[in-house]
């Protein structure tokens, strides 16, 4: 067979970049196949894999491709290079991956460079952005010049749906309006006729807390059923269990985690493994339910964890339980506003629900908190509303000025969501002050009603991005 005999007909995407990066994990999660080998060790991949991936409706045919890498001659890097380097000169589109979380090497700068000189199309790919690891590197991708760069997780599915609208874009092909509607929610990249439409993808819900606060009270509540071991006994729950629950048609997967206690308390080598569980479920959910003892709330380690949730960018929910044995309810629920208001300033007007989970009261107003939380994370405002925004921010309140010469802020994007992530374009990056870089993401979370998630919001020295010189 040769390379340009199967289905001649289907546009040919390429996924490239350095070794290890994600390539072979993208190309089982567009093709919805296991084709590729995946695994940590870096250049398994040798040969260029064929596979087809149907998004939206069109058929692409995509190539797998070896890491590329600077090597001598005649080496087996180098052969594997060259062929890549082919994949390129065929393809319709390039998928050039980097690894957020290592952040843009001078190696993918070099192969940027490739990419570009190649005169094809190119979508660049800022894989593994899951959790605060990789949001760095999503904002330095800017800097290879290949355009904004759209934020995934190929191993979670995170941002596929963003990034199948791109592909398809990319090519000049249409999108079909139920997928636009749909790019901000990471809907796999299928024909949405083949989709069942009452069943949506499931929202990740972390339940966490101090030991003893009734998570997995809660869990039982929301299920209808005794699926956790409860009892008075602190620590009973060790691993993070999934469980899936519809609500109103939208599907939850439920996470009943470890409680969480100060490291010095953690002794037991199975407390520590129930304790890393529970970062871990954390750090790979979407909505994080921080439940809080009515009789005991906000000590120490509630707030910990609480900043731990908005640190890696999770939509935080506070749940304040055993209601139902709190005497003076009002005074009660103000002060605990208030201290979650003081406490998270970060991220302010994070939702506060009273709830009983064994009496099974304030579940209602709980869920339909989480799945509102979850639409405001995941929202994405458009580049030219972004741009008006700045422009109305920047004549109420100019920048200040530095070694007497103004600061001109020129140009803003979002580049991801999950949380939203917005970057800023200006000469002198470095010399804005934090209180003008607040003020400015404070006017942008009202500006677009965006309260109780955490926002992202950078500064890059340049000039717009967009714009070619």
């Amino acid at each position: 067979m040769t390379f340009e005999a199967h289905i001649p007909l289907a546009p040919v995407v390429a996924i490239v970049g350095r070794p290890n990066v994600g390539k072979s994990t993208l190309f089982n999660r567009l093709t919805g196949t296991r084709a590729a080998l995946v695994s940590d060790l870096p250049g398994l991949t040798r040969d260029r894999r064929d596979g087809i991936a149907e998004i939206f409706g069109t058929e692409l045919r995509l190539i797998d491709t070896a890491g590329l890498e600077e090597a001598r001659q005649g080496t087996i890097a180098d052969r594997m290079r060259k062929q890549t380097e082919q994949a390129i000169a065929a393809a319709d589109l390039v998928l050039f991956v980097i690894d957020a979380r290592a952040g843009v090497t001078a190696a993918d700068s070099s192969f940027a460079r490739i990419a570009r000189q190649s005169g094809k199309p190119v979508v660049l790919v800022a894989n593994k952005a899951e959790g605060r690891q990789g949001t760095d590197g999503v904002l330095d991708a800017f800097s290879l010049g290949l355009g904004a760069p759209i934020a995934i997780s190929a191993e979670h599915g995170e941002g596929i749906g963003d990034l199948a609208a791109d592909i398809v874009a990319a090519l000049g092909l249409k999108i079909p309006k139920t997928a636009k509607k749909g790019r901000d929610h990471d809907a796999e990249p299928v024909d949405d006729k083949k989709l069942p439409p009452e069943r949506p993808r499931p929202i990740r819900v972390a339940i966490v807390g101090r030991p003893n606060a009734g998570k997995s009270t809660l869990v039982n509540a929301l299920l209808g059923e005794d699926r956790m071991i409860t009892g008075p006994e602190p620590g009973l729950t060790r691993d993070s269990v999934a469980s899936e629950l519809d609500y109103k048609g939208q599907s939850i997967l439920l996470f009943d985690t470890a409680g969480l206690r100060r490291k010095a308390k953690i002794t037991e080598t199975a407390e520590k493994l129930a304790a890393s569980d529970a970062v871990r479920a954390i750090r790979f959910a979407e909505v994080v339910v921080l439940l809080i003892d009515a009789e005991h709330p906000f000590e120490h380690q509630d707030l910990t964890i609480g900043h731990r949730v908005t640190e890696e960018g999770r939509a935080l929910v506070v749940a304040i339980n055993k209601w139902d044995l709190i005497p003076e309810k009002q005074k009660t629920l103000r002060d605990l506003k208030k201290t979650v208001a003081e406490s998270l300033a970060q991220v302010p007007n994070v939702p506060v629900v009273a709830i009983s989970a064994r009496s099974e009261s304030g579940l209602d107003q709980l869920m339909s908190a989480i799945i509102k939380t979850h639409a405001t994370w995941n929202r994405r405002v458009s580049t030219p509303q972004l741009n008006r925004w700045l422009e109305e921010a920047l004549s109420r309140h100019a920048p200040p000025a530095a070694a007497g010469k103004r600061i001109k802020i020129r140009y803003v994007t979002q580049p991801s969501t999950r949380p939203p992530t917005f970057v800023a374009f200006c000469q002198r990056a470095d010399a804005l002050p934090k209180s003008y870089l607040k003020y400015l993401t404070n006017s942008l979370r009202e500006a677009f009603d965006l309260p109780g998630v955490p926002i992202r919001f950078s500064l890059r020295k340049g000039e717009n991005p967009y714009v070619k010189k």
